[in-house]
Formats: structure tokens, C-alpha cells, sequence
């Protein structure tokens, strides 16, 4: 039965069923904070490293650059023309404050409560009496409110300080910082709503903040107004920006006609999100199919095989179809966090497994491979191929560069880490999900879920595994309703050759898709075999910039080449890579390939072209490669690295 506002449970200040997502009706209910708990491993790690390093490391940085100091300028009369931060620097600060509203709801950290509550003052000490919110404009000897909706971001902050507030709602009640978004909405909605001005912001983010805003506060109006921006979208309200086509800003094409993503690669994805949103609480058909269409394109013809998102750098945007380069890749960290948001939507409304499969492809190989594994650097843009070592980046500055081969501290724009910083501390909601009596486990690491079911009473499990290093889950059954329940494990779409066991029962084949376990019992186990065994990844041949290389995956990971497992006489560029060879696994998440080097020749000062295939080839010799998680990658030092290598053989391809 389809999950609707009467059969869902209430979680509203309540921590343990609070989430990101709270659609009014769809195929399933997200798990909330509490119902899932990671007790170790791989995603436990990055939350633990977020909490504990990441966190503070933000509020230090817009400490110290004075984005903060921002707020108590507005709040004391003293604003300049000239500002720290660019014009949408305040919405790092809301994000920021997403991320510990969520950390705060999972953990109960005092010190974490203590934070929020402390900018909170400063936030709300710099709103207007009329709800208005911004330290970069409307104010002394500043450029006039709204008066930049192309590039501003006005609107773009109010958006994710709403989605900060709904995180602080569901977690913790109604409080001051609650009571400041309600304002910044209603003046929204005046300025913005049926009977203000005819516009749109920039930067999509207004749209899906509104939704959630609308929904976790119980108030129409907001929900309503996310769908009137969505409907205005793509209708040339934007003014014309130098070097900046409509499309950047989808302002090209109505959200209902477009076919696929285009433009800017995280304005495109919100606003998708966005629109997911209002379908779902409107009942539109036609809206969400359009969305669906869109994924289903961009996802075929547009996404990298990390599950990430834009190929342009010049506007951090989608390519044409097959317009998928390796070492132009820009893959904004940001892009495919909201890839993610636009995922999880669409799991929700439909049930489709893709999306799930999209999720983990895109957490593990986009979202996990930003942060180093300190929590003190991130990347901002994510290439498949690096041809030269990055420069090592100063740490006590902040980078003017989004690409470079290595993690950066900060950022002159610097969207990506307190990106990160909200999605880890939220993650673990996106991990399992509930429809009637049956619970989905949708990602696999190892700890405990107790997902609330519909009729009432609990599912408890235990999940033991060492995934993503091991395929093997173990799940045990703690405890179920004194009534039938049922269990659906996924079997992602890469796992050729899985297994269930059931108790004592023999080992039965799985395919791909969700697993149904009907009617399981307390203290019953199953164990779903996923082989992780290295595979190749041959790419689609219309992708021209990657005819002729083969990938290597492990499970769901993306595995990479450095030069750093290459002898120091060795280029990476003449490496090739032997696909009739089988994989094996190495130490420590390595996979091991066999290889060749194959030098080239070819005159001094001559094009670098030839009249024959033969004319570039020189000497070859065999070589031993070691290839390591692609989320791994300059770890340990500039590096250059390949995700597609050029392969010895056509085989496959």
C-alpha cells in the first residue's frame, strides 16, 4: 500500500523518526534518524570524522574569513559596500547549521546544541522586522533587495536557511531559529507568492525548501509557492548574463519539457528535487514523469561512472549526451550530493531500485571521496583522470581553484564541505525504508535498525558486515510484531551471482532487484552473498573520449591508477592495461592487474600525430598494476591517477 500523510508516523520533534524527506504521500517512508544506527565501518568512520573534525573545522573557517562577523555587521548598523564572502556566503553558514541540527538529532552532543543555539543568535540578530535576511544586500550602503536575481542568491540562502530549520523542527521542536525561517517564508511568500512580483531566482534551492519547509510546518502556502517558482521556471525571467546562456540557469525550457539535464549541473539537480516535491504533494503525474524521463537521460548519456554529475568546467554544467571526458571531468562534490536529493526523492515516490543503485554508486565514489580522511579538505571538483600532480595547497588559505589533483582546506567558493558536512551527519536516513509491514534495507554497513512500521510496533535488525571491503551481509532478526512482516534486501545491479542463505536452508541464486524475505521470524538470519570480485567496466562506445579504456570496479567502488604504485620511470600516460587477464584481489581493497608499458616515438618537435598506428608505438613490457578505491585516491600525496585506462586489447569494448 502507498505510504500517505494518515499512515505516516509523526516526527515531528521527535529524533529518532526525524529525516530530510517527508513526502505527504508515495510508494515508501524514508527511515528517521534513530531508526538506523551505524555501529562501525565504513560510513560510521566519515560520520564519526565529520562530527568530530569537520564541523568545527567550518565554523572555524567562516570565523576566521569574518562570513559570520557578516551577521553581527547587519545586526549593529555597520555594513560596507564591500563585504567579506561572496554574495551567497550566508548560505555556508545555514548549512552548516543543517549539518549540526542533524548531528545534535542523532547524538544528543550538548556541545553540538550549545553551537547552534549560539549562531542562531547571531542569525536571527541580523533579520529585518519584516523577515528579511541577508547581510549582503538591503542594508546601508548596499545594492537594494532584489535587485540582482540573477546572481544575488537571495533567494538561494533563504532556501537552505529553511532546510536548516527543518532539520532544527524535527529534531528538536519549535525554537527561535524555527520562528526566524517562518518569517524569512511568509515575506517570501509576500514578495514572491501569487500576488507579488513574477520571478525566480538564480540558483534553484528556493523550490525544494519550501516543499519540505511547507511540509514539516503543516502550512500550504509554502508548498504552494515551491510549485509556483517550479512552474516559472524556464519562461526567460532571468536577465541575460555575459559568457552565462538561459540554459545555465534552466531558464531555457520549462521544467515539463525538458527531456534531460542541462546547464549548471547542482542549479539543474535542485531544482529537480524541487519539482519532485511538489509533484508528490500535488498528484502530478505529468511533473514527476517529466523528472523521471530527465534522470533517465542524463543518467544513461550524461553521469560518469562515480555516479557524478557535469561535464563542463566553464559552467560547472551537463555536456551534451556522451559528452563525458575523464580528465574534464568537473563532477562538482555539490552536484552529486544533490544528485543524491533528487535519487532519494524519486526511491520515495516510485519504489524503483535504479535509484537506490544510483545512491550508492554516487555516496560512495562522489560523496566519500571529497573529504580526506581527517575531515580537513575536500575536493570540489571530482576528475576521472589527473595528468599532472597537483601543487600541494597551503592550509591555512583558502583555494581560488575548484579543480587541482588535491583536497583544499577552503575555498574561495567553498559550497562543498559544509555540503558534505550536512549529508554525513544525516546519512544513515537514507539507509533504510518502511512501506506497511515490510522494512527495505536499501545500504549495507554494519549496525542496528528499528524502523517503525505503519500498523504499529517495530522491526529490529542487526546487520554485521565488512562492506564495501566484503560483499557478505549478515542479517539477524531482534525482534518483529507479534503479526506477519516482511523483509526486502537490495541486490544492487552489479552484484552478478548473488546468494541468499536462510537460516539452514541451502544457498539459493538472487537477481538483481529487491529481495523479498516474506514473514520473517525473531532470530532468524540471512546472509546475502554480494561478490565483490574485481571486474572491467567496458564504456559506451559513443563516449568518444573514452574509446579504447577499460574501468575496473570492485563491488560498488570505483577503482583508479596513481603513479604512486608506479615505478618512478614509468609514465602513467604509456600505461596500458591487459583486459584478458583476470583481476585479483590485493591487500587492503587493492585489486591487481596485469599490464603492459607501452613507450611511444615519435619526432622532436613533430605534431603528435603519425602516418600509421605504428609510427607512435615503441617497446612494450609487461608490468604489474595495483589499482585502489577511486574515494582513496591523493591520500597519500599529488598524484596523477586514471579511472579508464587505456586498454592492450579491444576486447569488451
Amino acid at each position: 500500500m502507498p505510504v500517505t500523510a494518515d499512515t505516516l508516523p509523526t516526527d515531528a520533534a521527535t529524533p529518532t523518526l526525524a529525516r530530510p524527506v517527508v513526502p505527504g504521500r508515495g510508494q515508501l517512508r524514508g527511515a528517521g534518524l534513530g531508526e538506523v544506527t551505524l555501529t562501525g565501518g565504513f560510513w560510521a568512520t566519515l560520520q564519526a570524522t565529520n562530527a568530530g573534525a569537520t564541523l568545527q573545522h567550518c565554523l572555524d573557517w567562516m570565523e576566521r574569513l569574518g562570513w559570520l562577523a557578516n551577521f553581527d555587521r547587519v545586526a549593529q548598523g555597520r555594513t560596507q559596500a564591500e563585504r567579506p564572502g561572496w554574495q551567497f556566503s550566508d548560505s555556508e553558514v545555514y548549512k552548516l547549521m543543517e549539518a549540526l541540527a542533524w548531528e545534535h538529532g542523532r547524538t544528543g552532543d550538548p556541545a553540538v546544541e550549545e553551537l547552534f543555539i549560539t549562531l542562531t543568535d547571531r542569525v536571527a540578530a541580523a533579520q529585518d522586522e519584516d523577515g528579511y535576511l541577508n547581510t549582503c544586500f538591503g542594508h546601508a550602503h548596499q545594492a537594494p533587495r532584489y535587485s540582482d536575481m540573477e546572481m544575488g542568491h537571495e533567494l538561494y540562502c533563504f532556501g537552505h536557511l529553511l532546510q536548516a530549520a527543518v532539520a532544527r523542527l524535527r529534531t528538536a521542536g519549535e525554537d527561535r531559529f524555527v520562528a526566524v525561517a517562518r518569517r524569512v517564508a511568509d515575506h517570501v511568500h509576500r514578495e514572491f507568492g501569487p500576488e507579488g512580483r513574477v520571478a525566480v531566482c538564480g540558483h534553484p534551492e528556493i523550490e525544494v525548501a519550501l516543499a519540505e519547509f511547507g511540509r514539516a510546518t503543516g502550512e500550504p502556502r509554502y508548498v504552494e509557492l515551491a510549485q509556483l517558482f517550479v512552474d516559472r521556471r524556464g519562461r526567460g525571467l532571468l536577465t541575460p548574463v555575459p559568457l552565462l546562456s538561459p540554459a545555465y540557469f534552466q531558464d531555457d525550457v520549462p521544467v515539463r519539457e525538458a527531456t534531460a539535464w542541462s546547464g549548471h549541473a547542482v542549479r539543474a539537480l535542485y531544482l529537480a528535487a524541487g519539482a519532485v516535491d511538489t509533484a508528490v504533494e500535488n498528484a502530478d503525474a505529468e511533473l514527476l514523469a517529466a523528472v523521471v524521463q530527465q534522470w533517465t537521460r542524463s543518467v544513461e548519456r550524461r553521469t560518469y561512472l562515480t555516479g557524478g554529475m557535469g561535464s563542463r568546467h566553464q559552467d560547472e554544467g551537463f555536456g551534451d549526451d556522451w559528452e563525458l571526458p575523464a580528465d574534464r571531468a568537473y563532477c562538482e562534490t555539490c552536484a552529486g550530493i544533490a544528485s543524491v536529493m533528487v535519487s532519494w526523492r524519486l526511491l520515495l515516490a516510485t519504489d524503483d531500485v535504479r535509484y537506490a543503485d544510483l545512491i550508492e554508486r554516487t555516496i560512495f565514489n562522489v560523496v566519500a571521496t571529497s573529504p580526506r580522511q581527517d575531515g580537513r579538505a575536500f575536493f570540489y571538483a571530482n576528475p576521472l583522470h589527473q595528468r599532472e600532480a597537483g601543487s600541494d595547497v597551503r592550509q591555512d588559505a583558502e583555494n581560488s581553484r575548484a579543480e587541482g589533483g588535491v583536497r583544499a582546506p577552503w575555498f574561495d567558493v567553498s559550497c562543498c564541505p559544509t555540503n558534505v558536512a550536512r549529508t554525513l551527519a544525516s546519512l544513515n536516513t537514507y539507509f533504510a525504508a518502511a512501506d506497511e509491514d515490510t522494512v527495505t534495507v536499501l545500504q549495507y554497513a554494519p549496525g542496528e535498525l528499528a524502523v517503525a512500521l505503519d500498523g504499529g510496533g517495530q522491526v529490529r535488525l542487526r546487520v554485521d558486515t565488512a562492506y564495501p571491503a566484503d560483499g557478505v551481509v549478515d542479517v539477524t532478526v531482534l525482534s518483529v510484531p507479534d503479526r506477519p512482516v516482511d523483509l526486502r534486501l537490495r541486490v544492487p545491479a552489479w552484484a552478478s551471482g548473488a546468494t541468499l542463505t536462510r537460516g539452514e536452508e541451502p544457498d539459493v541464486p538472487v537477481p538483481a532487484g529487491w529481495l523479498e524475505v516474506a514473514d520473517v521470524h525473531e532470530g532468524e538470519r540471512l546472509v546475502l552473498a554480494l561478490p565483490t570480485t574485481p571486474r572491467y567496466t567496458w564504456p559506451d562506445p559513443r563516449i568518444d573520449a573514452l574509446r579504447g579504456t577499460v574501468a575496473v570496479e570492485r563491488g560498488p567502488l570505483v577503482m583508479c591508477l596513481e603513479s604512486t604504485d608506479l615505478a618512478a620511470a614509468h609514465d602513467l600516460e604509456d600505461i596500458r592495461i591487459d583486459p584478458t587477464v583476470p583481476l585479483q584481489d590485493g591487500d587492503d581493497g587493492a585489486v591487481l592487474a596485469r599490464g603492459a608499458i607501452q613507450s611511444t616515438v615519435g619526432a622532436t618537435g613533430s605534431l603528435p600525430y603519425h602516418a600509421s598506428p605504428a609510427a607512435t608505438r615503441g617497446a612494450t613490457r609487461p608490468v604489474d598494476l595495483t589499482l585502489v578505491p577511486y574515494h582513496q585516491w591523493a591520500e597519500r600525496g599529488p598524484a596523477q591517477m586514471r579511472v579508464f585506462i587505456p586498454a592492450t586489447t579491444a576486447v569488451g569494448g
